[in-house]
């Protein structure tokens, strides 16, 4: 189950207790629902449906988190926020962005990467020598994996917080799931598949983990 809101997928997740309320919440990761062991998904939908404006609410206030709590990263380098009702564009010099308000930095970032993301998934795919479907691209928030492939439906998903990190981490994902086009699991041959196109992959994964 899934929700999606400014091109942006949030992963629904429904936890099941005895409870006789049942809560909604919006975390980094995705959309948190608790409620009693009785209700159907059918009705999970239902109600995800009826509160959406209330769930759009809840990750607008998250996403003002985004920069004025943490420090801001865009692909590996961090820059400072400066805002100010004088700045009608974004403009960045240096290490600096100047932008009106968080509403324009979260639409500018959501921009940039869809436009990085899907710039990068293309020049990929046209690198593989091997037969792979035309991928297409999907940008959701998760919270264990960094991107998924979808053989049947030809999708394949990246990590939204992949803009934080430097873009051959971004770059080392995308071959890591266009391979899986050809071996769907993670055996010798799928590795030496990675490694014919990014040679360096075990050390972007061990500082992936770090």
């Amino acid at each position: 189950m899934k929700f999606e809101y400014n091109g942006i997928i949030y992963d629904i997740n429904v936890i099941r207790k005895n409870n006789k309320n049942t809560y909604i919440r919006v975390k980094d990761n995705g959309i948190y629902i608790t409620t009693n062991y009785f209700i159907t998904n059918r009705q999970i939908e239902k109600l995800v449906k009826d509160n959406e404006k209330s769930i759009i609410n809840m990750i607008k206030r998250l996403e003002k988190r985004v920069s004025k709590n943490e420090d801001f990263y865009l692909f590996g380098k961090k820059f400072d926020i400066v805002y100010g009702d004088c700045f009608k564009d974004i403009d960045i010099d240096n290490d600096k962005i100047f932008v009106r308000d968080n509403k324009s930095l979260v639409k500018f970032l959501n921009k940039k990467i869809e436009s990085v993301f899907k710039e990068h998934l293309d020049y990929w795919y046209n690198l593989f020598e091997e037969d792979i479907p035309s991928p297409n691209l999907k940008i959701r928030k998760m919270k264990t994996r960094w991107g998924v492939c979808n053989t049947r439906n030809k999708n394949v998903t990246l990590n939204y917080d992949l803009y934080r990190l430097e873009i051959r981490c971004l770059d080392y994902v995308i071959v890591h799931e266009l391979s899986h086009f050809i071996f769907p699991n993670h055996s010798s041959s799928f590795w030496k598949l990675v490694s014919k196109y990014c040679p360096n992959y075990k050390e972007i994964r061990k500082e992936m983990r770090d």
